[in-house]
């Protein structure tokens, strides 16, 4: 029973794994979203607003690595792992039948239009 049920399934692991996948770019894409709105601008304070630095170092005051930052990186991590696994499916999906989508599923009862007359040629004078 198990085997026919599989065998009725439309569908296969490529897709379940692509559904999935699709699922946690979205979400992964919603939370990078909100964790980057979060964060405050390397010259949010007085200083900034008026061109100082703020520091004496080369590129402004750079602090520890907030817990905001860490998941930023996280979360950008994953949004590249996931985009390029999706965009390696897609491209193998696409490879799969050398067909267009209007060979595979072609209009029943259409009937190919007639060839236009040819138009006289035009009288010599």
């Amino acid at each position: 029973m198990s085997l026919k049920r599989r065998q009725d399934a439309c569908y296969t692991d490529e897709v379940v794994i692509a559904i999935l996948l699709t699922v946690v770019h979205v979400l992964v894409c919603f939370f990078l979203i909100i964790v980057i709105l979060l964060q405050s601008g390397k010259a949010a304070d007085l200083a900034g607003a008026f061109g100082g630095m703020g520091s004496q170092t080369a590129f402004g005051p750079r602090g520890s690595a907030t817990l905001l930052s860490k998941a930023t990186t996280v979360s950008i991590v994953l949004f590249m792992l996931t985009s390029m696994s999706l965009s390696i499916i897609a491209t193998k999906n696409a490879g799969a039948s050398n067909s267009t989508i209007l060979e595979r599923h072609p209009v029943k009862g259409s009937v190919p239009a007639a060839p236009a007359p040819a138009a006289p040629a035009p009288a010599k004078k």
